[in-house]
């Protein structure tokens, strides 16, 4: 299978001036010493743990540039793809506590421990949470050259075809592959996971057609919705999206109960002193106000959200219960 990345183009000066600031991030030795006054004094690394072009990349840089300018310090996006998530938050879970290392990504981050027997590292205890960025309803996309044009045709076509669909996702414990393994166990049909390392090879093996069919996140999928390359056939939010007005969901479309969502957040080391912690969330917050910030983000599929760190909290608990229960009914593994 192929792993051709897809994603924005970025001007040689953006990446110029990227590798500049991670290359001064890198040769600084010790860091200053973490407090809010004064915070930051040196660049600021954002660890993203899935490849350029895949919806937490693109999540994130949307916020990150600006997010740098307001605290006077550019964020680096540094990507670190890997074990579904994994390799990219141990990094961080492991990084000094001193809010010069970050780490934004999706709501595996609290389904993995779920999955996994084992990890590098206590999805809740190693961790901070500053905000949530956004809150993006999936969208289930076929390949152009499938021959569906609902969920219902989808089901269909999926059932005379046992043991030739499969479907992909952002990697193992994802809530692209759960939504799918939700999809399976209401549909009966027989299908078969294929995780990758991001969204965007997976999308590029569904244009290609070595799988039939993904529930993807929003950020990702809409270019190629857009071109005609991918087919939307739902979206799993409660009501449609803005971005998707034509587009059923999931509800709608004949499978009801079928509400899943995916959102990304931004975490420091646990430990961070709460005055950086505070100043991250209030900047954080004030960049998703931004008119220009939010129109982005909402072009993408995507809602800002800005919560506090207490209520962000408490919110990726009662998202680990939700999914915990998904896990257990499917079955899913990945060690």
């Amino acid at each position: 299978m192929t792993t051709q990345r897809t994603g924005p183009a970025l001007s040689r000066r953006t990446l110029l001036g990227a590798a500049a600031a991670l290359a001064a991030w890198r040769t600084a030795g010790a860091q200053p010493s973490a407090g809010a006054q004064g915070y930051p004094k040196a660049p600021i690394r954002v660890v993203v743990p899935y490849p350029p072009g895949g919806p937490t990349d693109v999540v994130g840089r949307v916020v990150t540039t600006r997010l740098g300018e307001a605290l006077g310090q550019p964020l680096v996006v540094d990507n670190k793809a890997g074990a579904s998530g994994m390799v990219g938050a141990a990094l961080v879970a492991k990084a000094p506590a001193d809010g010069y290392t970050l780490l934004v990504n999706a709501s595996i981050h609290v389904i993995n421990p779920y999955v996994y027997a084992s990890a590098p590292y206590d999805a809740f205890r190693d961790f901070e949470p500053v905000t949530q960025l956004v809150d993006v309803p999936l969208v289930l996309v076929v390949g152009s050259q499938l021959p569906v044009r609902n969920v219902q045709e989808l089901i269909a076509w999926a059932k005379a075809h046992p043991g030739q669909v499969n479907f992909g996702s952002a990697g193992n414990a994802s809530s692209q592959h759960l939504s799918g393994e939700l999809f399976r166990l209401k549909t009966g049909a027989q299908m078969q996971h294929v995780p990758y390392k991001g969204s965007s090879p997976a999308l590029t093996d569904l244009m290609g057609g070595q799988i039939q069919l993904m529930f993807d996140s929003m950020p990702s999928a809409m270019p190629f919705i857009a071109s005609g390359r991918l087919r939307a056939l739902a979206v799993t939010s409660a009501s449609r999206s803005s971005s998707l007005p034509d587009v059923p969901t999931m509800e709608e479309a004949g499978m009801p109960g079928f509400r899943t969502s995916t959102w990304y957040g931004l975490w420091a080391p646990k430990n961070t002193p709460q005055d950086v912690v505070q100043k991250l969330w209030t900047e954080s917050r004030r960049v998703l106000a931004e008119p220009q910030i939010a129109a982005q983000y909402r072009r993408l599929g995507a809602e800002p959200v800005g919560s506090t760190p207490a209520e962000f909290a408490r919110y990726i608990q009662a998202e680990a219960r939700k999914w915990e229960e998904i896990v257990k009914a499917s079955g899913a593994r990945a060690d």
